[in-house]
């Protein structure tokens, strides 16, 4: 094996990570802003390269975008900066258009064979189907996050999006702002997912983690199978001749995850020091070990460190001590990246703070039972060893395994049933009166019965006083009365009666022995939802119906949100500079057929220009793409002055003119707007016929450039997507 010189984490781990992020008009560019540095700072988490992270992201609206393939960046360094530049996009929300994209156009052209995840974050419902392209995804191999932004999300869709369970793969934020609450938590998942592919079955669910048992190959070593700390369990007994060794790289293959939790379950009778579980690099250095001191009674544990390369910490509270009884007995020890802590049977012992940890070097070897410090195995009895890397685990982790730690648990199997025990009733205030027929009925009826019911054994006499305790019973009248025994009943009844009822009691419902309290139960965890059920095949496609009579105009739209002029302008700007160089070269516009029924008023004339001189006759020019007639827009504001542009190159002289007075040139420029009126727009009229094409006129001199003006941004977006621009969309 060479030798490793970078340990391996989450840091590390090679992975496909995609970013689909939501950048319709709801969200706005403010909380795109915000969304982004979310985004920067997950990443930054990652060691980017081709043999590290490759990180890819979509921007989505109406249509998917491609900010940034996978694989285009080599580190952080140059990734970074290109994340902090992708420009807001605005439009509608097509989620399962952007997944789609990228299963397409991001995983399908990635060759390696990694863990590939995507994060999809959105604020809106969808607009288009999630469900099925989702489960393309999964099916390859894709594992997909789902991060609600807004308390109006729709659940329903966030889990047809996520992969299952939801617990953990689907967050809730209120707002962008509070995103910033799930960035430990998110960069923890990441971290699973690359460095914890295996999944341990725990109760009804699975949990990602390491069964060490099983990755030492357990059942191959020279070991005894024995019975484990309860019955139907089984342990393994390791003796001297077992080594329990095997390379850290076919057990960890990515390293350890910052947070975990360490769970394990054994008897021994060492009176030494020995490691129960140790990770051990090349040169000897132990990495990580849960170590166990037979002369002082403690228990360490030892993890890596930036300062000293490792760094210990012992544990040496009473409750330690109880590991060394001889026992049967489970440790378990929660490890995150601030502290650790030691329970020991449930028991929550201590926590102690840890300094910040780096990852492991792979290349060594893992062990477990061996003496601190040497090779020689440690003889003890160990049935279970695993760590989860989900901290979370650490509250759902029984110790029912060890007995009398749980009440109805595996440890009560086989135990005898509880004896008959008659509890007493609540005192109740005096009342009327019993009636004679009650008392002959107890007294004379019920003593005839060979054996008692069920229902008549736990009506003891206690308990029978204190159900009529309620009511109140005195004593039969006569002569002689007999007062009723005093106690919480607070009832007066005939000697006759309670004889009655002690003889009974004692024949069949003897009063048995107090028992101990119980320890209270744990709370079961709640259960998943069951997965859905099967999509059915489609049915066969219906023939078309003949086209319907045109329907009547449309309500008048809503009026849109209002934004400032300058946010309108940068919209127009950014979507003319990335669009309009390929709207020009594609025939998109040309199926724009509403653009030629769209009649804007005319504005005010301007006032003639004046004359020019005659220029020289230029060469005729190549002929022009025939093209369709523009909106004419609204009358503008007088835009931004732009850039003086480069003087353009001469043009070839002209043959000399006549000196005759020339053709009339053309009218000149408009002259300045008037004021908007105010009106309502009216119907659309029917289009005109178009007219012949007319001559073509001599040249004119070239004017001077006219001022930038600027356009209402529904136009501006319509002309790139191509739809009607007075249409609203739902998120608009």
């Amino acid at each position: 094996i060479p030798i490793q010189t970078t340990p391996v984490s989450c840091r590390t781990a090679p992975n496909d990570l995609v970013f689909i992020l939501d950048g319709s008009w709801s969200v706005g560019p403010e909380n795109f802003e915000i969304l982004k540095k979310w985004v920067v700072n997950i990443t930054s988490n990652f060691d980017i390269g081709p043999k590290y992270t490759q990180v890819g992201v979509v921007q989505y609206s109406d249509y998917p975008v491609l900010e940034i393939p996978l694989g285009s960046h080599v580190s952080s360094d140059d990734l970074i900066p290109k994340m902090q530049s992708i420009q807001y996009l605005g439009g509608n929300t097509r989620t399962g258009n952007a997944i789609q994209f990228a299963i397409d156009n991001l995983f399908a052209r990635s060759l390696r064979p990694l863990t590939k995840i995507a994060i999809v974050l959105t604020d809106g419902k969808s607009q288009d189907d999630v469900k099925d392209i989702a489960e393309e995804a999964r099916r390859n191999k894709i594992t997909l996050f789902a991060i609600g932004v807004s308390s109006e999300i729709e659940e329903s869709e966030l889990r047809a999006i996520a992969n299952k369970p939801s617990s953990t793969y689907v967050f809730y934020v209120e707002d962008y702002i509070a995103i910033s609450r799930i960035r430990e938590v998110m960069k923890q998942k990441l971290c699973e997912e690359s460095v914890c592919p295996t999944r341990i079955p725990v109760a009804a669910r699975d949990e990602k983690g390491f069964d060490i048992l099983l990755g030492l190959g357990m059942n191959k070593k020279n070991t005894k199978r024995i019975e484990g700390s309860i019955p139907r369990t089984k342990a393994y007994e390791v003796t001297f001749q077992t080594d329990l060794t095997e390379f850290t790289r076919n057990v960890f293959p990515e390293g350890l995850p910052p947070s975990y939790v360490f769970v394990s379950t054994q008897r021994f009778k060492i009176k030494k020091k020995w490691d129960l579980w140790r990770i051990v690099a090349l040169d000897g250095t132990v990495q990580t070990a849960v170590s166990l001191n037979g002369e002082d009674r403690t228990l360490s544990f030892t993890t890596t460190s930036h300062a000293n390369d490792t760094q210990v910490v012992t544990f040496n509270k009473p409750g330690v001590k109880k590991l060394f009884d001889e026992g049967w007995h489970q440790i378990r020890i929660l490890v995150t990246e601030a502290d650790t802590t030691l329970y020991v049977d449930d028991e929550e012992i201590e926590t102690r703070k840890l300094l910040p940890a780096i990852g492991i070097y792979i290349s060594g070897k893992t062990q477990i039972g061996k003496y601190t410090g040497r090779e020689e195995t440690v003889q003890f009895s160990l049935q279970k060893l695993r760590i989860y890397c989900d901290p979370e685990q650490n509250k759902r982790e029984t110790a029912c395994e060890i007995p009398g730690m749980c009440l109805n648990g595996p440890s009560d199997v086989g135990s005898t049933p509880a004896p008959c025990i008659c509890p007493p009733g609540d005192k109740g205030p005096s009342g009327p009166k019993v009636s004679l027929h009650s008392y002959y009925y107890f007294a004379t009826f019920l003593p005839y019965k060979a054996h008692l019911t069920d229902s008549e054994c736990f009506h003891s006499p206690s308990y029978m006083l204190g159900m009529m305790g309620d009511k109140g019973v005195t004593g039969l009248p006569g002569s002689q009365g007999y007062t009723g025994i005093p106690g919480s009943m607070g009832v007066k009844v005939s000697s006759v009666y309670i004889d009655y009822f002690r003889l009974l009691h004692s024949q069949n419902c003897s009063k048995g022995e107090m028992g101990e309290m119980g320890l209270q139960g744990f709370d079961g965890q709640k259960g998943e939802p069951g997965s859905m059920g099967l999509v059915g095949t489609p049915g066969p496609r219906g023939i078309s119906g003949d086209r319907g009579p045109p329907g009547l105009p449309g309500h008048e739209g809503r009026p849109g949100r209002e934004y400032s002029e300058e946010f309108i302008r940068q919209v127009c700007l950014d979507v003319f500079k990335a669009q309009l160089p390929t709207l020009l070269h594609s025939e998109r516009l040309q199926q724009c057929n509403h653009c030629k029924a769209q009649k804007g008023s005319p504005g005010l004339p301007g006032s003639p220009g004046s004359v020019g001189q005659d220029g020289p006759i230029g060469q005729p020019g190549s002929p022009g793409r025939n093209g369709f007639p523009g909106l004419m827009g609204h009358p503008g504001r007088p835009g931004v002055h732009g850039p003086k542009g480069l003087p353009g190159k001469p043009g070839a002289k002209g043959n000399k003119g006549d000196a005759n007075p020339g053709i009339q040139g053309s009218p000149g420029m408009p002259g300045p707007v008037g004021p908007p009126g105010f009106s309502k727009e009216g119907r659309s009229g029917q289009p005109g016929p178009p007219g012949r094409d007319g001559e073509r006129g001599s040249p004119g001199s070239q004017g001077r450039p006219g001022e930038p003006g600027m356009c209402d941004p529904s136009l501006c977006f319509s002309a790139v997507v191509g739809r009607d621009p007075f249409r609203k969309g739902p998120n608009y």
